[in-house]
């Protein structure tokens, strides 16, 4: 295996007898951007717990950031990879500022327990402009949206400056405004001149900006496609991710997805149900 950000090799897992992930192999080069795709049940969050350390494989290899798992210190590793989720809110301290939320991601930890430099403040505070929140600064987290709150904490992510930014469905809980707030947000992130390597965790495919190059098409734990996006986001493969007939439309480069149409054959049979509309 090479120093890539990330590579998997015949990864496993059983769980008491169920098998739950099937020989997945994975790549990811540096400066490239990801998107883990699939239906709830396909095996996102038991893949996303191995590369994250918190479950071990029952076969196969993980290197992560050019360190192999079983020999290497997993929390010193941690501290290069950033986690984005809607799970993390509920470990904010409403009584912190924006700020000091984003410096507590300097120890990795929640709530400020030393004091900080002139120059890790003005790292969280452009941290916080980076994701644009400037203006929210000096607020107590407990006065913030949820829209506010879900860049606060890419804005925490981002502040140790990781070579991983992993984003585990960002979006959930998150109304149509505040979510393309978020997406805009994301999309500055990963077009910056040292942008760490992104991995979007998602079901939903409106999520998949035209930043991500590739995309790992997950079904009942096994890869069903894995490359460019216009390969792997057809309608065909899709449906049969999501277990019925579904098209795909891409217009001005944002993918959606609808109902296949009356008359469309079974998931995987193909049919005019199944292709991509490009739209301008």
């Amino acid at each position: 295996m090479s120093d890539s950000v990330l590579e998997l090799r015949g990864i496993s897992l059983r769980r008491e007898g169920v098998r739950i992930l099937r020989e997945i192999d994975w790549r990811i080069e540096a400066g490239e951007h990801w998107a883990l795709l699939g239906a709830n049940g396909s095996g996102k969050t038991t893949l996303l717990k191995v590369i994250t350390g918190y479950e071990w494989p029952s076969a196969g290899e993980v290197r992560v950031l050019g360190r192999e798992y079983g020999a290497c210190d997993l929390r010193i590793l941690r501290r290069e990879i950033g986690l984005v989720s809607h799970a993390l809110e509920e470990r904010l301290h409403p009584s912190d500022s924006a700020l000091e939320t984003v410096l507590s991601g300097l120890d990795a930890s929640f709530g400020l327990y030393r004091e900080f430099t002139p120059e890790e403040r003005a790292a969280a505070a452009a941290a916080l402009a980076s994701v644009g929140c400037a203006q929210i600064a000096e607020r107590k987290t407990a006065l913030l949206s949820q829209g506010e709150k879900q860049r606060l904490i890419l804005a925490r992510a981002l502040v140790g400056n990781p070579r991983l930014l992993i984003l585990d469905e960002p979006c959930i809980g998150l109304d149509p405004a505040a979510r393309e707030d978020f997406l805009l947000g994301l999309r500055a992130v990963a077009c910056a001149r040292q942008a760490p390597t992104l991995l979007l965790v998602t079901h939903h495919i409106e999520e998949i900006g035209p930043w991500v190059k590739g995309v790992l098409l997950l079904r009942g734990g096994r890869v069903l496609a894995a490359g460019d996006p216009g390969r792997v986001m057809t309608g065909d493969l899709l449906s049969r991710a999501f277990g019925r007939p579904l098209r795909v439309r891409r217009r001005q480069g944002r993918w959606s997805l609808l109902p296949g149409e009356t008359g469309d054959a079974s998931p995987g049979a193909g049919g005019k149900g199944f292709r991509v509309q490009e739209t301008t």
